[in-house]
């Protein structure tokens, strides 16, 4: 009997798949029916300091009577803040108590403001960690990479200063040096890392000339995306706990990336396109691929494939194709 327990941040969990924070996980009874269906653990819908910040921008626009007042633009603000995290500690503590599984809360913010004490609002409603989604895209010129690397730091540090359960960060694949953007932020308190964000891209509708968003859920296909910077950061800092993220639709990529190094995956895309109903479907998989090997655990084969464990590494380094290709006879 396969045996697909394993850990992450420190917390102890019947298999490797965890669900995405996103609207799946935004209520008790979602929460219910994934735990039913065998996820491993979940992650909260984010709390979104972005989304907070333009109701307040929206509220005030629909009044001119407040423009000009700070005071009044301070108490729309700190009345949605609460208004809203009052929603997520009472979600938290109803999952503690409907649940048997983790459950990670979530945090998506751009700044290092008082959103970081939130965290311990939600450790005290009982979460089992912390998810921290940080989203920042630079438009400042002359904003040195540096500086974008710090301000996911700065943001880490406080938080682990304001908590003692654990904490990963969420980031996007847009840095200019991942395993040392990755490292930072395990030096600095991180307990794992998950790879990566898929941010909001826009599209162009030749249509009606309007600015629209493209396709908000990934395909199979950009599991390629993450599959190199796990094995990359696995064996670089294998301290860090790695939740693999985007294009994980069936159990072929998320075997891939456990190999790669990942101790867990998080599903998101494809539990909207197919259901709860995927996550045992995805489990059992996993079990066959590891009576078929005559796997007894995770950890058999875990990272089996990551850089440090393949014959040619630069398999993993190679970023160009005519840098392969031009190799073959």
């Amino acid at each position: 009997m396969s045996n697909l327990g394993t850990t992450y941040l420190g917390l102890q969990l019947k298999n490797p798949l965890v669900a995405a924070s996103s609207g799946l996980t935004s209520t008790v009874d979602k929460i219910v029916e994934l735990e039913k269906a065998g996820i491993g653990a979940v992650v909260l819908k984010s709390v979104f300091e972005e989304q907070i910040n333009n109701e307040v921008t929206n509220m005030l626009g629909k009044d001119q009577h407040n423009t000009g007042y700070p005071e009044a633009e301070d108490y729309i603000k700190g009345y949605l803040r609460d208004n809203t995290i009052a929603k997520h500690l009472e979600l938290i503590e109803e999952a503690k108590k409907a649940v048997d599984i983790p459950i990670i809360a979530s945090i998506n913010c751009v700044t290092s403001d008082e959103w970081t004490t939130i965290a311990k609002d939600f450790q005290e409603a009982g979460a089992d960690a912390i998810e921290l989604n940080i989203f920042y895209v630079p438009t400042d010129r002359n904003e040195k990479p540096g500086e974008v690397e710090q301000l996911y730091v700065n943001i880490l540090k406080k938080v682990k200063g304001e908590i003692s359960i654990p904490v990963s960060v969420k980031f996007g694949l847009y840095h200019s040096n991942i395993v040392g953007m990755a490292d930072k932020l395990f030096a600095n308190g991180a307990s794992g890392i998950v790879m990566f964000n898929r941010f909001y891209e826009p599209d162009i509708n030749l249509e009606t000339l309007e600015l629209t968003s493209s396709e908000v859920f990934s395909s199979p296909a950009d599991v390629r995306k993450t599959l190199r910077w796990v094995g990359l950061v696995s064996s670089k800092i294998s301290q860090l706990d790695i939740a693999a993220s985007t294009g994980i639709h069936d159990g072929s990529a998320a075997i891939k990336q456990i190999l790669a190094g990942a101790q867990v995956v998080q599903l998101c895309s494809t539990l909207y396109l197919n259901g709860s109903s995927v996550v045992t479907e995805i489990s059992a998989e996993i079990s066959e691929f590891m009576k078929k090997w005559n796997f007894k655990k995770i950890e058999d084969f875990r990272g089996r494939l990551s850089y440090k464990n393949i014959p040619d590494p630069l398999m993993y380094e190679r970023s160009q194709f005519m840098k392969y290709f031009s190799n073959r006879k």
